[in-house]
């Protein structure tokens, strides 16, 4: 009788647990649905330089140019910048062999600017191997700690509107009782996990900081075939999205900072995008509906902007 007694009361005290984890589930399908529904506009980032500012493998035929660190971390970021389906990425490093490559075939070279600039390096980087000696037992620890800095400039202004620097380690154990257990080599992929911790603890913040200005677009044509926006599917435009439209907002130099500002401008109306086209990002446009105060027409189109909601 006591144990069907102590069985009762430890199913009574698992309904509650059971009930919060089914709750923390749905709650969590909950979020993770918001997210994949929600909309992204797709800003165009440039990673200008990432270099390895440390002193590890800087030896006499050190070549700064072909340096694999820096390299590594570049490709690492644009990596992690490319998975959140964000941005719009732009090649910077290797561009000049991308443009001598165009030129020998017959496609016309083109570039496009960015709204944003990643510039960043390895700060520190180190390796070490921590022991620990018992009486039967013994382990070997390799250790692996990077920092990484990184700094992001708006283009349009040359102003750094975040900067910060994070901190990775990654790491290996290896033991052994009484001469018997596993032994460990060098681990070369202790370095890319702890560099890949540091940029990972940044790229949130790089995200955060590039969606918080407003996405912005212009007219390209307006006429009685058709009034054609900039952007397409690539930039999260899509069927059905409504944008405002502004007038382009006086530019004036800030005496206090010497920086050229832009004033807000006036709203004037929305547009409906109706259909997106187009093959390349550099080459997309989405057709729309205009619901405007005053008149809009092709002689001057040029002084409105087009931003999100």
């Amino acid at each position: 009788m006591k144990k069907v007694v102590i069985s009762f009361l430890m199913l009574l005290l698992s309904v509650p647990s059971f009930a919060q984890r089914n709750l923390e589930t749905v709650e969590n399908n909950l979020f993770t649905a918001e997210k994949s529904d929600a909309k992204v506009i797709k800003r165009k980032v440039a990673i200008g330089r990432f270099s390895n500012e440390t002193q590890y493998a800087k030896g006499v035929f050190y070549d700064k140019e072909n340096d694999p660190m820096g390299k590594q971390a570049l490709d690492i970021l644009s990596s992690k910048l490319a998975a959140s389906g964000k941005f719009m990425l732009l090649e910077r490093n290797d561009l000049a062999q991308l443009l001598e490559e165009c030129q020998k075939g017959d496609a016309t070279a083109s570039t496009i600017g960015a709204d944003y600039m990643i510039i960043g390096s390895v700060t520190e980087f180190g390796r070490k191997n921590i022991g620990k000696q018992g009486a039967f037992t013994s382990a070997v620890t390799q250790v692996v700690e990077a920092a990484v800095a990184i700094r992001l400039v708006e283009v349009s202004t040359g102003l750094i509107i975040y900067s910060d620097e994070a901190k990775g380690s990654a790491e290996q154990t290896a033991k052994q009782t009484m001469g018997i257990g596993s032994k460990a080599s060098y681990d070369a992929t202790l370095s890319d996990k702890a560099i890949s911790e540091a940029i990972g603890q940044l790229v949130e913040n790089i995200i955060n900081k590039c969606t918080d200005k407003p996405w912005r677009t212009y007219f390209l044509n307006y006429d009685a075939d058709a009034i054609l926006i900039a952007g397409g599917s690539s930039q999260g435009v899509a069927a059905g999205d409504q944008f405002f439209i502004k007038t382009k907002g006086k530019k004036v130099k800030n005496p206090q900072t010497g920086v050229t500002i832009e004033l807000p401008g006036k709203q004037i109306g929305t547009v409906k995008v109706l259909a997106t086209a187009g093959d390349t990002p550099e080459t997309e446009y989405s057709f729309v509906e205009v619901q405007s105060e005053i008149e809009i027409n092709s002689n001057n189109m040029s002084i409105f902007i087009i931003e999100e909601k």
